[in-house]
């Protein structure tokens, strides 16, 4: 028996903001693209961790953790025009596409108020969207 190992249409690379998602052929609007992927812990543990920044909440029990690195889609970046978005449904996370992804594009979604507003915010937004609706600085 013989067996085809398929090619992803992604892939993790370089971006404005560290290494990001991006497409390597045409995604389509509505396709599934991945699956955010890791242990699932109980919200009483996410309290007692110090470092939250791969945590999705499921529900108000549950909780992914998608820090280990062969969790593909932890390297999806925020965006707040993003061009996918993240469904949860039967305790797990699939990520699809929310409008037609051409190759070369970063993958996004948005993060959700409360993570802009703990970890985004501070440091300001650097989404493709952000910087180019920033001010230009006046030169002296």
């Amino acid at each position: 028996m013989r067996v085809i190992a398929l090619q992803e249409p992604f892939r993790v690379r370089r971006s404005e903001t560290g290494l990001g998602l991006f497409a390597t052929e045409v995604i389509e609007k509505g396709a599934f693209i991945i699956e955010y992927l890791g242990p699932k812990i109980s919200n009483e543990e996410v309290q007692r961790r110090r470092n939250t920044r791969y945590l999705f909440e499921i529900n108000s029990r549950w909780t992914i953790d998608g820090s280990p690195r062969w969790n593909t889609a932890r390297y999806i970046n925020h965006a707040c025009r993003p061009n996918a978005e993240a469904v949860v449904s039967r305790g797990r996370i699939r990520i699809k596409a929310i409008k037609r992804i051409k190759p070369g594009d970063e993958i996004t979604y948005n993060y959700g108020k409360n993570y802009f507003e703990t970890f985004i915010k501070p440091i300001g937004c650097k989404c493709l969207t952000c910087r180019r609706t920033k001010p230009r600085q006046m030169k002296a």
